[in-house]
């Protein structure tokens, strides 16, 4: 494996509670390795909030305590995180509530696809999000992993329409959850189910949803320490190829 910015990086020492680095490139190879590593991306929205992220980290990043990556102009409008402990789920274990279970059986009628609308699960991901962390550049980096077959999307649809999705980035049996959206009740939840089966088929062991929280949680979400997720993905083998098939979502009932 080739040689990154990111292989210098202790994680041993990090603050899991901040960022771990700043600056760096934002291009498909380097998202993957940062993933790889057990990082992942958080854009500034634009200069004004580089800047605020200048003062609130830069005495630690003079400090050493938060790396400085080169390859950027701007580096503060680029930080890295790898919190600690890591909130994860098995993926054949996502929970669904009663109540929702019930209406999926009943008269509800959604379904499911993977990797077949990745441009709009961004898009809907993107939506009212404040503040705005999936920038264009960070937009084609994502597209760039999905021609790779690193990131991968999973859509639920009510007839045509669009209502829910979720989208991440997998490193073996490992998928990184970056986002989910909604525009139905409970349709994000569904689509993290769908996809943790969808993955758990092809052999994935672990869903990794980075930020802890009441809502992940609920999905089933347990804390792992760093280190037990770093070593997850150190002991990464490559998962068989997605079934991306049109499929109802009572069978997750």
């Amino acid at each position: 494996m080739t040689a990154t910015v990111f292989d210098a990086l202790d994680l041993r020492r990090a603050d899991g509670a901040g960022p771990v680095a700043f600056g760096g490139v934002l291009g498909p190879e380097e998202l993957l390795a940062a993933y790889r590593r057990g990082l992942f991306p958080l854009p500034a929205a634009d200069e004004y909030a580089g800047a605020y992220n200048e003062a609130l980290y830069g005495e630690s990043v003079d400090a050493g305590e938060v790396a400085l990556l080169p390859g950027a102009a701007a580096p503060y409008v680029l930080a890295w995180w790898s919190p600690d402990p890591r909130p994860v789920l098995r993926p054949d274990a996502v929970r669904l509530p009663r109540r929702l279970a019930r209406r999926l059986r009943g008269a509800v009628e959604w379904w499911t696809t993977a990797d077949r609308a990745f441009d709009e699960v961004l898009t809907g991901c993107a939506e009212g999000r404040q503040p705005v962390w999936l920038t264009a550049e960070l937009r084609q980096a994502l597209v760039g992993l999905k021609v790779r077959g690193a990131a991968h999307s999973v859509e639920v649809w009510e007839g045509g329409e669009l209502i829910g999705g979720v989208f991440g980035v997998a490193v073996g049996p490992v998928l990184s959850l970056d986002s989910m959206f909604h525009r139905r009740p409970d349709a994000a939840r569904v689509a993290v189910a769908d996809l943790g089966a969808r993955f758990a088929a092809v052999g994935g062991r672990l869903l990794d949803a980075q930020w802890d929280g009441p809502y992940v949680r609920s999905l089933g979400a347990v804390p792992m320490e760093r280190s037990r997720y770093l070593a997850e993905l150190a002991a990464a083998a490559p998962t068989g190829a997605w079934d991306g098939a049109r499929l109802p979502v009572a069978r997750l009932c």
